[in-house]
């Protein structure tokens, strides 16, 4: 799938994706690609922005294909059930680990642990070894209960902004080679 051939939507986390972000730096050099405005960055809320997102995948005009970011994941993964079969692939990178203790606020952890069934979509999910936010195990988890391609970014914490992750041209290179693979 070439990327003018989907529509490409980015899923921020929490607070959003800053304009250093690697999430808005690809969305602006994506024409296909939009992102899923949240009415509250700051004190999410679950059912919220999970309708937000199955809308949004529902009025695409393309097959979609996620590039989702932190708690974007956790919420778009809950948004799948009510999408149908128009996603046809997800990129999903740094998986926080809501249902641990010490998770970062009360508002995160409703969101709650992972659904588990597989996607009926291909996936592939990019995880730190040195995420403050969710171990490597518990990514690798999620990806093998998804089904997903688990890719080891080593360590890389966030894989933000904050950890030297403005640009990402290694991510640039992953994301190119998925889409590549994806079916129109």
């Amino acid at each position: 799938m070439k990327a003018s051939e989907a529509d490409i939507l980015f899923i921020p986390g929490h607070r959003n994706s800053g304009d250093d972000h690697w999430q808005s730096r690809w969305q602006a050099k994506l024409s296909s690609a939009r992102r899923v405005s949240q009415s509250d960055w700051e004190n999410p809320v679950r059912d919220d922005w999970v309708g937000t997102i199955a809308e949004t995948i529902q009025a695409a005009e393309r097959p979609v294909v996620l590039v989702a970011h932190s708690l974007g994941i956790a919420a778009a993964i809950q948004a799948l059930p009510l999408c149908g079969d128009k996603v046809a692939g997800a990129f999903l990178v740094s998986p926080p680990d809501m249902a641990r203790p010490g998770a970062k606020s009360h508002e995160l952890r409703k969101f709650g642990a992972y659904p588990r069934e597989p996607l009926t979509f291909p996936s592939l999910l990019v995880a730190s070894r040195n995420d403050p936010h969710g171990s490597y195990e518990h990514a690798g988890d999620i990806a093998n209960a998804w089904g997903s391609l688990l890719v080891d970014a080593g360590e890389s914490g966030h894989i933000n902004p904050e950890s030297g992750h403005g640009p990402w041209p290694e991510g640039t290179m992953v994301f190119a080679q998925f889409l590549s693979r994806l079916k129109a």
